[in-house]
C-alpha cells in the first residue's frame, strides 16, 4: 500500500515568492531524483495564505529516505522560514484498506 498524505500549511504573505520558488525547486528535485516517489505536488488552497503538498511514496521508508536527501535538507529550511505556524499532515488511505 502506498504511503500518501496531504500536508496543509499557512505562510506569511510577504514570503510568498520565496515559498513558491522553494516549493517548485523541491518538487522538481524530488520527482527527478527519488525512485519510489509516486506523486509530489504543491497546491495553493483557497483560504488566504494557505498551501498544501500531496506526497505519495511506495512505502513509508521511502518517505523517511526522502527526508534524508540532500535536496530536502537544502530546500526545506527555506520553506519552513515562510510558514506562519507549522504544518498538519493528514494521511490518505485507499477505501479498500
Amino acid at each position: 500500500m502506498a504511503f500518501t498524505f496531504i500536508a496543509r500549511m499557512k505562510i506569511h504573505p510577504e514570503k510568498r515568492d520565496t515559498f513558491v520558488e522553494a516549493c517548485q525547486e523541491l518538487e522538481k528535485a524530488t520527482l527527478e531524483n527519488e525512485e519510489g516517489c509516486l506523486y509530489y505536488k504543491f497546491y495553493k488552497l483557497r483560504d488566504e495564505n494557505s498551501y498544501a503538498v500531496i506526497e505519495s511514496f511506495e512505502n513509508e521508508e521511502l518517505d523517511e529516505a526522502h527526508q534524508q536527501t540532500q535536496h530536502f535538507k537544502d530546500i526545506v529550511p527555506k520553506l519552513m522560514e515562510c510558514l506562519d505556524g507549522t504544518y498538519v499532515r493528514e494521511f490518505l488511505d485507499p477505501l479498500d484498506s
